[in-house]
């Protein structure tokens, strides 16, 4: 008997506490029938599954690593998330540790037509959500033209007012006027902390100020009057910078819409010092497509990311190095160029997963699955719909006998049974007609959803690795030849065919330097000769 852990949620969209027991209630009818037991139950209220900062969610994924249950079973598939580069990340981690994902009324398996569908249906379930979000702004947008509060908590220093309006408090507008003027007057974030926490001042969440916290209140322009909605970028994988801001167009900005706080002196001072001490761009944060996905081919460990500074002028090389070689010295692979890999892993998909040819295969085999599994949920269908006319029928049998006289007490409780049994057979038959519509995206719909990826050379980094993510299960890095072994290839030799994505007969000394991340002048050490040509035979195999 499989072990079991049932997930549901709801969120504030429509929906209210009562959701989570119809779905665990499906869930452990499922498991009737299925013979699993169910050995954990996770639940999040009032959450939205395009974010993970869900913690029943989070702990499920924690204990999957623990070997507590088998499958983990959600009524329906945007439960789980209805983010798909979450979703592809978690499912990941889920696989890892060994634990299928089940959804009741998705009936999808492991074949590669069906984990693209289960893409189909998640970008459906996200553009929903993107779409009631839309809805949502609009109504936001217009309470802000208003300079109305839009909801959350206001910023410290102020109060919201019986109209929506922002009015001063003025206990906490000494606290902000106190920040912006010891920072004017040359004082570091760490001497303001400490006057601040001596004096026994909380931020808004009661706790003691912090550096982040000092920094969102110099930056905020409401204290110097000025009305600001939807200032912050937009989430990138479920999770929101604050410190990113849209494009001016985007940005709704009203110059004396809230009380001021901070005079106009004061604020340019501190701006002007800020900027001065702002830290250079050599902080920015390396973006790597392959997290999670490439392996090295002698040892099997994970190869993670990794930028350091080689060779006599100290050139910058950034890529992945085996995670054995890093920790125990145990393995002796060398580290491939993290734009070398990348791009042959994305000219591999725009070749044989995004390429006309492709797609069009891609569209008929998603098709004829998704009517193979429409074929399921009509047969329940069928099967809700008999049995919902047979319980009726007792129904009226009870209620004829009453009619012509004849009543017990028993009577009365079978008709309370049958009565139950009927409300419950019309849920799921309801259940069943709506997955039916899903279930039946059209080849168009297919088509589109695939040709969105299709230029993946030209999306940002964050949207390459969502799609990277969603189509390639592994990544093996060899001495002479790199493996990738996608969800499903329909171009060339068709699907399930070794397919070379490169071959290249002889690579330089400078070449193999960019291809393994090493400065040249420490190849003769590598053992192999210094003069190049060097004959290095590397070709790149597709592993379907």
């Amino acid at each position: 008997m499989f072990k079991a852990a049932a997930y549901a949620r709801y969120s504030s969209d429509n929906q209210r506490e009562e959701s989570i027991e119809a779905q665990l209630r499906a869930i452990k009818e499922y498991c009737n029938r299925n013979n699993m037991q169910i050995v954990k139950i996770y639940t999040d209220e009032a959450k939205s599954a395009t974010t993970d900062d869900r913690p029943g969610f989070l702990q499920m994924i924690r204990d999957s690593a623990l070997g507590l249950f088998d499958v983990v079973i959600v009524h329906k598939l945007d439960r789980f998330s209805r983010d798909r580069y979450d979703s592809a990340f978690y499912k990941r981690q889920l696989k890892k540790n060994s634990v299928r994902l089940i959804s009741v009324l998705e009936h999808l398996d492991d074949s590669p037509e069906s984990i693209i569908l289960e893409s189909v249906l998640e970008g459906m379930a996200e553009y929903y959500s993107r779409n009631l979000a839309r809805e949502v702004m609009k109504g936001m947008k217009e309470t802000a033209l208003q300079c109305k509060h839009t909801g959350g908590r206001p910023p410290l220093g102020y109060d919201v007012a019986n109209d929506k309006t922002y009015i001063i408090n003025e206990h906490e507008a000494r606290i902000v006027r106190t920040i912006f003027e010891m920072y004017a007057a040359g004082k570091g974030y760490s001497e303001i902390i400490h006057v601040l926490n001596s004096q026994g001042y909380k931020t808004q969440t009661g706790r003691p100020f912090g550096k982040n916290s000092i920094h969102d209140i110099l930056k905020n322009e409401k204290y110097r009057g000025v009305y600001i909605f939807n200032r912050s970028a937009s989430k990138i994988n479920g999770k929101r910078n604050h410190h990113k801001s849209k494009n001016e167009d985007e940005i709704i900005r009203i110059e004396g819409g809230i009380p001021r706080i901070i005079s106009d002196e004061i604020w340019e001072a501190v701006q002007k010092r800020m900027e001065k001490n702002k830290k250079g761009a050599n902080s920015a944060k390396e973006i790597y497509l392959l997290s999670g996905l490439i392996f090295c081919g002698k040892c099997g460990g994970v190869m993670t990311g990794t930028r350091k500074f080689a060779g006599r002028n100290k050139d910058l090389y950034v890529s992945y190095e085996c995670s054995t070689r890093k920790r125990t010295k145990a393995c002796d692979m060398k580290a491939i160029n993290k734009n070398y890999v990348e791009n042959i892993v994305i000219k591999h998909l725009e070749e044989n997963v995004f390429s006309p040819e492709a797609i069009e295969r891609l569209v008929v085999k998603i098709s004829e699955y998704a009517a193979s599994q429409s074929k399921e949920i009509n047969r329940d269908i069928k099967l809700f719909t008999d049995q919902l006319a047979g319980v009726q029928t007792e129904i009226n049998n009870i209620v004829n006998a009453i009619a012509a006289g004849m009543f017990h007490q028993s009577m009365k409780e079978k008709m309370d049974e049958l009565e139950t049994k009927k409300a419950n057979l019309t849920i799921k038959l309801e259940e069943a007609k709506l997955q039916a519509q899903m279930h039946a995206p059209t080849e168009d719909m297919i088509r589109k959803y695939l040709q969105k990826d299709a230029d993946i050379k030209n999306k940002s980094p964050e949207e390459q690795k969502r799609i990277i993510q969603a189509y390639v299960k592994k990544v093996i890095v060899y001495e002479n030849t790199i493996d990738i072994d996608t969800i499903v290839t329909f171009a060339g030799g068709g699907e399930g065919s070794r397919t070379p994505v490169r071959k290249i007969d002889h690579l330089s000394i400078y070449e193999r330097s960019l291809c393994f991340g090493i400065s040249p002048q420490e190849l003769p050490q590598t053992g192999f000769p210094s003069a190049s040509p060097v004959s290095f035979p590397l070709s790149y195999k597709a592993v379907t």
